[in-house]
């Protein structure tokens, strides 16, 4: 027995010796950190196929059967579609990581870049072929007999002239494949190409070289897959686009522009053709009947019809002006006219230039009727919509039009709402001075709306004018109950469609509601079980569906529906099942976990998904659609295993104000309670959704990288906040210096070693909290602002609008203007109470911020510069708000782990910190060097 003891116990101190030898992450890990992407199940239910990526590298595609066989495994596919009848696959095979690399050092042009190729694989023989130099495939809708691939092949003149060098060209050329036979039918010179539904006819152009006068094989052509006949249906050169057939496939329409190429003003037109016709035909012209003045088809404009075909939609926009080109351009003046009328800020109209110029208005032609366009809205209005089918008789227009000027602090500007006669184009008002949003059901009878302001959902029945409140007489509210901003808050949103199209399904915080839309019915579908047990429902659309006018978002309460659910105080995730009126729905499973990516095959009976929690990667599973099955079909990051990882639990507290708080605490795989940690708090606005969330080690935007900095012996500690209008930076106190505060009473906490991090929001908060208390250690702001005051007047530059609505309604919660709260604006900004921190920091301001102006991170650092405070900052140049470009994201995770490391933990200052790097020794010194 004691030897059996002495055995045990050296068994257990090896296992403790070998955990203690974990490694902890480093800043290596990261390209090879693996994620799943495009996972798919196919409508029978017999295949599954998804990629695993690394972060940077070479990723693999896979196809499997539903006993988790593996059938494929291809090197560096993508975008890969299954045959209707799920015998082929299709897949893009990207060029090596290591070969594109070596093409970019080299500086190559785009055209001699390495190409993508493609894959066909036959799954009954496990054939696979490939081709090379591959720009595009598509596929048929609903065909499964062929599909077409674009590729483009390089040839030399044969003319050897001496002295003449050989210039090389490329030509495209279109692959018609045969899945059956293995064939090609191949078209040189192709630029557009496009299959009708069903894969029976292929539409292709094919374009001149533009020095080639004698040719003559420019024009759009038709191919019959049935009869194999190819007719050229229109002759001559031009720009050809958006081939659209009708749903039956008889019915071709395109947009074809053949003026000059180098005219400024382009002329595009509506071609027509069905194989009664011998070409097509020029249809819609700028003298068409129903024409407004001064306008012409859009060649920006989409093409649309109808399910029954009888209905085509295209684009119309006023001719625009062109620049006269006989103007010398030194000559003239080049400037920004701003115009405290205008409907939008000159940034913003800047910003949007291309896609106003691109603006189109819808309207409506009967291609089998009258030769007549009819406008169904002009300038004034917003995109049009109809519903799905587009049988109906109207479609639902909106305009702001007179009140885009205070989206300047409003964000969201009211609108009027219409409904549109496809066969007269008369209008019908539906409401006016809306603020919120509004549909049309699938039938087109009648409009749904919801009212933002007073928080309820109406039906409007075109046909008799009647508005419906349908909500009346409710004890719940349909509006975000724990909005904590000046606005008003927004709805919860709509859950579905009736599968008869008479009611609608909507959403309260926890569960959902049906409404008839004639009210003449209203139930709560979840029967309460939502608020009852703090679980959030909501329903989940997993119909497989092909067919693009078949997929309306509908919910038969005949049938099994899975509800995805989220509990509040568990913070648990999971699904449920919703069968039936009035009953509640019946538990699937409830886990610490997260579950994404939920779909089902075409019968519903087997589903796919991911599950993850803070410990475990998303891995991809199999089950069927009781849940009771599971079967896992992807490891990925097995290397996990070999690093330090984590924990993630829940904390809660009661602030000094007396509110109930929660965060998540993050400790080390390692923790030891005899230990003393530094801590880190990282926050934005409420993080505890994310308790089960797997956060992987990866260069970040400007974030805290947790993983990285627990697996190093620090805690992470990410609080939630709520916000009192007036005083963000207040609230923040409240909330993150409680939390830390908390965390010192623990033993293993250093109250000596506490530092702060945020990005953003997170970022002024940062900057606030160090005004406010001695606390911490080290902070570090990542593009914060810290004067609102002249912030309140700035531009967010990637969208060119003002930053008031910001302040006046929306994250930065003042509520008041500016010259209404200037005593809020003033004690809610940093740079006013810079005087006050102690706590060494690091801002990150880049240059090409498009959010936060980044002369913010510069009054922040040259005033703390100037009262001789420790400070650095960091300009990524020109790089965004939150880093976009990885090297800059692989240098701030060094530079963070360098910066808390020498604060929190004691270790030596690399150069960056202790003496900066002068312009001078940029691009040679990184200053990451520790003396």
């Amino acid at each position: 027995m004691n030897k059996r003891i002495i055995f045990i116990g050296l068994f257990a101190l090896q296992g403790t010796v070998l955990f203690a030898q974990k490694q902890p992450l480093n800043h290596t890990v990261y390209d090879g950190w693996q994620s799943l992407n495009a996972s798919e199940i196919s409508a029978s239910g017999k295949y599954i196929s998804y990629q695993i990526l690394p972060q940077e590298g070479d990723g693999v595609f896979y196809l499997k059967d539903n006993i988790n066989k593996a059938l494929l495994s291809l090197p560096r596919g993508y975008n890969a579609s299954m045959t209707n009848d799920e015998t082929h696959v299709v897949s893009l095979i990207k060029p090596t990581f290591g070969d594109t690399r070596q093409a970019k050092i080299k500086k190559k042009k785009a055209d001699d870049m390495p190409k993508d190729s493609l894959a066909i694989y036959t799954i009954a023989t496990g054939h696979l072929l490939k081709f090379a130099d591959v720009k595009s495939y598509k596929m048929a809708e609903e065909g499964s007999a062929h599909f077409s691939f674009l590729t483009d092949s390089k040839t030399t003149p044969s003319d050897t002239t001496a002295g003449k060098s050989k210039k090389i060209s490329k030509i495209s050329t279109l692959h018609l494949f045969d899945f059956v036979t293995g064939d090609t039918v191949n078209f040189q010179h192709v630029d557009q190409y496009a299959f009708n539904r069903l894969g029976s006819k292929l539409v292709f152009t094919k374009k001149a070289e533009a020095k080639d006068t004698t040719s003559t094989i420019a024009g759009v052509y038709l191919y019959d897959l049935t009869n194999k006949a190819l007719k050229k249906i229109t002759n001559g050169r031009g720009t050809y686009k958006n081939f659209t057939f009708d749903d039956q496939g008889n019915q071709l329409v395109y947009l074809a522009d053949k003026s000059a190429e180098k005219s400024l003003l382009k002329d595009f037109n509506l071609y027509y053709y069905t194989s009664q016709l011998d070409s097509a035909q020029l249809v819609v012209q700028k003298n068409t009947a129903g024409m407004p003045s001064n306008w012409a088809v859009s060649g920006d404009g989409d093409l649309k019809f109808s399910k029954n075909g009888q209905k085509l939609f295209l684009g119309l926009a006023p001719i625009p002006r062109v620049r006269d080109t006989t103007l010398v351009d030194f000559e003239h003046a080049k400037v920004d006219v701003w115009h405290w009328q205008d409907d939008y800020l000159q940034p913003q109209q800047l910003v949007n230039l291309k896609k106003d110029l691109a603006q189109s208005y819808l309207s409506v032609y009967y291609p089998q009727q009258v030769n007549r366009v009819i406008p169904l809205v002009d300038e004034k209005f917003n995109p049009v919509r109809t519903t799905i089918e587009a049988d109906q008789e109207y479609v639902l227009a909106t305009t702001d039009f007179g009140r885009r000027i205070a989206t300047q602090w409003d964000y969201q500007s009211k609108q009027d709402v219409y409904v549109v006669s496809t066969v007269t184009g008369a209008r019908q008002m539906v409401v006016e001075n809306l603020a919120g949003q509004a549909v049309l059901s699938p039938d087109g009878q009648f409009v749904l709306y919801f009212n933002q302001e007073n928080g309820n959902w109406y039906s409007y029945r075109i046909a008799s004018k009647k508005v419906t409140l349908l909500n009346e007489g409710l004890p719940v509210s349909f509006v975000d109950e724990d909005n904590d901003m000046p606005a008003k808050p927004s709805g919860y949103g709509m859950a579905a469609w009736g599968s008869d199209n008479k009611g609608v399904y909507v959403y309260d915080k926890y569960d959902i509601w049906y409404f008839a839309l004639d009210g003449s019915d209203k139930y709560i579908a979840t029967n309460g079980y939502g608020r009852a047990s703090s679980t959030v429902l909501r329903y989940k659309n997993l119909l497989h569906v092909h067919n693009s006018y078949r997929k309306s978002n509908t919910l038969n309460n005949r049938l099994q529906n899975i509800l995805t659910a989220f509990n509040e105080a568990t913070k648990e995730n999971g699904f449920y099942e919703l069968r039936g009126k009035r009953k509640d729905p019946k538990v699937i499973i409830m886990a610490p976990h997260v579950f994404k990516n939920l779909q089902a095959s075409g019968d519903q009976k087997n589903v796919i998904y991911t599950k993850e929690d803070y410990g475990n990667s998303p891995d991809l599973y199999l089950n069927n659609n009781t849940f009771k099955k599971e079967e896992q079909l992807t490891a990925l990051n097995p290397q996990q295993a070999d690093y330090n990882w984590g924990t993630a639990e829940l904390m809660q507290w009661t602030t000094p104000g007396g509110h109930q708080a929660e965060g998540i605490l993050y400790k080390p795989e390692d923790f030891d309670a005899n230990k003393k940690y530094p801590v880190i708090a990282y926050f934005y606005e409420k993080l505890t959704e994310g308790l089960y969330s797997y956060q992987a080690p990866a260069p970040t935007p400007s974030r805290l990288n947790i993983p990285y900095f627990v697996s190093n012996g620090y805690i992470v500690f990410a609080p939630d906040i709520s916000y009192v209008t007036g005083e963000p930076g207040k609230s923040a106190e409240e909330y993150i210096n409680s939390g830390m505060k908390k965390l010192t009473e623990y033993p293993w906490v250093d109250a000596a070693k506490l530092g702060i991090q945020g990005q953003s929001w997170g970022g002024y908060q940062v900057a606030h909290l160090i005004t406010a208390t001695d606390m911490y250690a080290a902070a570090w702001a990542g593009a914060p602002v810290v004067n609102m005051t002249s912030a309140y007047g700035g531009i967010r530059w990637q969208t060119g609008m003002s930053r008031q609505f910001q302040y006046e309604n929306t994250q930065s919660r003042i509520g008041k203007t500016l010259w209404e709260g200037q005593e809020a604006y003033l004690a809610n900004s940093p740079l006013f109470h810079l005087d006050k921190v102690t706590t060494p920091v690091v801002i990150m301001a880049n240059d090409n911020d498009g959010a936060v102006p980044w002369y913010q991170g510069i009054e922040m650092f040259t005033a703390l510069r100037r009262l001789q405070k420790p400070v650095w900052m960091l300009n990524y140049n020109g790089d965004a708000h939150n880093l976009l470009l990885r090297q800059n994201r692989k240098d701030i995770q060094i530079r963070e782990q360098q910066f808390f490391d020498h604060y929190l933990k004691g270790a030596p200052a690399p150069k960056w910190l202790k003496s900066g790097v002068l312009a001078k020794e940029k691009g040679i010194d990184w200053g990451f060097s520790i003396d």
